[in-house]
């Protein structure tokens, strides 16, 4: 084996076991999952699916806004913003089955402070979480790379019991992950771990649609003239329509599955692997726990 990790693709092959009476898989062991992102809108957009093929198992998700995201729009006010994409995301949480936070810090002005490690530790161990997921720490936008900063430097300090003495470490040190990207410096995203989601795909995508002020209005970029071609908020079936059709959001899935292919076939098998329509992908972080080939079954339970 080689510093980095074998690729996991080939080897996560077996789900838990056990069915309910209703029919759903029946979890051995109740997982609990924290994902970060930089935005409002970030974690649901990177997980989103991977989160609702979770929730439906059983598990527990919380995904995090560490920016209060409100200078994320091209005409609406700060503090207006601020607590319209606050609702947005609680709307989206409850269309995938999870629990949403946003921190009250401002949009484009994320440091990777003390305070905030501080802030990123307590967070992942009070939610005790199994597995912990963000950016990567480099990428086009300052927040998003702070955050996998916060986030990879607490991956050693969550089990260090005089740092944040004040909140109880965790007794295992979790399972980091990040999300997909396409940046290739300082070195490109190796897909560990692929996703499939054509059986969550219509729930990630209505919970995306809860996100209006960025769909649909388009955000920080937008303008007058292209809100102008968007179907009106009255008619919700032509804009889910128009977000299928002309968003460059709804091909991030399919342009996952088609870039993952062979991780895809590696784990479902060909035939399966080949008709994979849409996938999330995540890389193992390497300074969290190394988790053995029979804890990644169970941690991702598919």
């Amino acid at each position: 084996m080689t510093a980095r990790f074998v690729p996991f693709a080939a080897l996560l092959l077996a789900g838990l076991a056990g069915l309910t009476a209703a029919g759903q898989t029946a979890p051995e062991k109740k997982l609990r999952i924290i994902a970060f992102g930089a935005h409002p809108d970030d974690a649901e957009l990177k997980v989103g699916g991977t989160a609702a093929r979770w929730a439906k198992a059983g598990h527990a998700v919380k995904l995090v806004s560490v920016t209060n995201g409100d200078i994320g729009h091209w005409k609406m006010g700060r503090e207006a913003l601020a607590k319209r994409r606050l609702a947005e995301v609680q709307a989206a949480a409850k269309v995938l089955g999870v629990t949403a936070q946003v921190l009250d810090i401002h949009d484009g002005e994320l440091e990777p402070t003390l305070e905030n490690r501080k802030t990123i530790t307590r967070l992942i161990r009070e939610w005790n979480a199994d597995i912990v997921i963000s950016h990567r720490p480099w990428d086009y936008h300052p927040d998003h790379r702070y955050v996998g900063v916060l986030v990879q430097d607490s991956a050693y300090m969550v089990a260090v019991p005089k740092f944040c003495p004040e909140t109880p470490p965790l007794k295992h040190n979790p399972v980091f992950l990040f999300s997909s990207d396409g940046f290739i410096n300082p070195y490109r995203f190796k897909a560990d771990v692929v996703v499939a989601l054509d059986d969550v795909i219509n729930i990630k995508w209505d919970a995306i649609h809860e996100l209006e002020s960025q769909l649909y209005e388009g955000g920080a970029l937008g303008s007058e003239e292209e809100f102008r071609q968007v179907p009106p908020a009255s008619d919700v079936a032509a804009r889910k329509a128009w977000f299928r059709d002309k968003h460059r959001w709804s091909k991030i899935e399919s342009n996952a599955a088609d870039r993952f292919r062979e991780e895809l076939v590696a784990r479902y098998g060909a035939e399966k692997g080949r008709q994979v329509k849409y996938a999330e992908a995540f890389e193992i972080c390497e300074y969290g726990r190394r988790p053995s080939r029979d804890e990644m079954k169970t941690l991702f339970p598919y």
